[in-house]
C-alpha cells in the first residue's frame, strides 16, 4: 500500500506542470484535468508532505523554493517514464528513437534519417534541435551528436572524427571588402564578423575569431541559420564548419594566413541503449553517414 507520506505520481505530475505553467488552470488543461482536480492534487501533497509547495499571487502560481527538490524528481520520473515506453518492442527495428542534434546539421542527418524510416517504416523519430546539450544519462534523448563528451559513466561515446572549419563569405561582401577573396589575420580587425552566442560547444569559435583579431561582430545569434542568412546577405564573415557550408550554395570559402580550428564528432548514447536494435540501427547509419560527409 502507499504510504500516506510517499508522494504518488500523479501528485507529482501536477506540481511539475504548474512548475512549468504557473496556473492551476493552465496546469489542468496540459494534463487533461479540471482545476479543481489539479488543486486538489497539490492540496493532497501539501497535508502528505506537511508543508506549502506553492505559492499563490495575483501574478500567478510558483512552486516554492524548498520545493524545486520535487519538481526535479517529478522530472526525472516523468523522463524514465517515457525511456520505458521507448523501450518498449526493443526486439524490433520498431518504435521511438530520439536524436539531439545542433541545427547546423539537422537539414542532412534529417533527409538520411527520413531514407531510413522507408526502409524501416516502424520507426518513428524525434528529432530535437536544441542550442544545449541535453542530458543522456537521465534519457533526455536517446542518441546525440555533440563536438563534447559527457562526464557521465553511463554515457557511451562513439568517435566517429573530425570536422574541419573554413572562413565564408558572400559574393557580394567580397566584392566590397575583400577583393580576390584572401584574408589575412592582420586585416581581421577591420572586417565585419557575424558569430555564435549562447549556444554550448560554440564559444571556441568565437574564441578562435577574435584571438586572431576580430573585434567587429555586426550579428550574434544562438542560431546557425541566422548566421547563415546574414553571411548569405553580405553582412560580415562567418566560422563555420566545412561539411555545413558544402550544403549552403551562395558562400565562397576565403583563403586566410592561419591554420584554421576543427572539432571533434562524437555520437553519443546511454549505455543502457547499445542493444537496442533500433537505436543501434539509427547509430550505424548517422556512423556511416557522418564518416562520409568528412572525407
Amino acid at each position: 500500500m502507499q504510504s500516506a507520506v510517499s508522494p504518488l505520481w500523479d501528485d507529482l505530475r501536477v506540481l511539475l506542470a504548474l512548475h512549468r505553467h504557473r496556473s492551476f488552470l493552465a496546469a489542468g488543461k496540459a494534463l487533461g484535468v479540471s482545476t479543481s482536480t489539479a488543486a486538489r492534487r497539490i492540496e493532497a501533497l501539501e497535508a502528505a508532505l506537511g508543508r506549502p509547495l506553492v505559492h499563490r499571487s495575483n501574478g500567478g502560481t510558483s512552486v516554492e523554493p524548498d520545493a524545486l527538490d520535487l519538481v526535479a524528481l517529478a522530472e526525472q520520473i516523468e523522463s524514465g517514464l517515457r525511456a520505458i515506453r521507448r523501450d518498449e518492442g526493443d526486439e524490433a527495428l520498431s518504435g521511438t528513437v530520439r536524436v539531439s542534434l545542433a541545427d547546423t546539421i539537422v537539414q542532412p542527418v534529417t533527409q538520411l534519417l527520413c531514407e531510413l524510416r522507408r526502409l524501416h517504416p516502424g520507426l518513428l523519430l524525434e528529432i530535437l534541435s536544441e542550442t544545449r546539450l541535453v542530458d543522456l544519462a537521465r534519457r533526455e534523448a536517446d542518441i546525440a551528436m555533440r563536438s563534447s563528451k559527457s562526464s557521465s559513466p553511463a554515457v557511451v561515446h562513439r568517435a566517429v572524427g573530425r570536422a574541419s572549419f573554413g572562413l565564408y563569405a558572400a559574393p557580394s561582401y567580397i566584392e566590397r571588402r575583400l577583393r580576390g577573396g584572401r584574408l589575412k589575420t592582420a586585416d581581421f580587425g577591420r572586417h565585419d564578423f557575424v558569430g555564435y552566442e549562447g549556444m554550448p560547444g560554440q564559444s571556441p569559435k568565437t574564441t578562435w575569431l577574435t584571438a586572431h583579431g576580430a573585434k567587429r561582430f555586426v550579428l550574434r545569434s544562438n542560431s546557425h541559420f541566422a548566421l547563415l542568412e546574414a553571411a548569405l546577405q553580405g553582412q560580415g564573415i562567418a566560422l563555420m564548419s566545412d561539411p555545413a557550408a558544402r550544403t549552403t550554395a551562395g558562400l565562397v570559402r576565403l583563403d586566410v594566413d592561419a591554420e584554421l580550428p576543427s572539432a571533434p564528432i562524437f555520437l553519443a548514447y546511454h549505455r543502457e541503449l547499445r542493444n537496442v536494435p533500433r537505436v543501434r540501427l539509427v547509430l550505424d547509419a548517422l556512423d556511416a553517414a557522418v564518416r562520409s560527409a568528412l572525407r
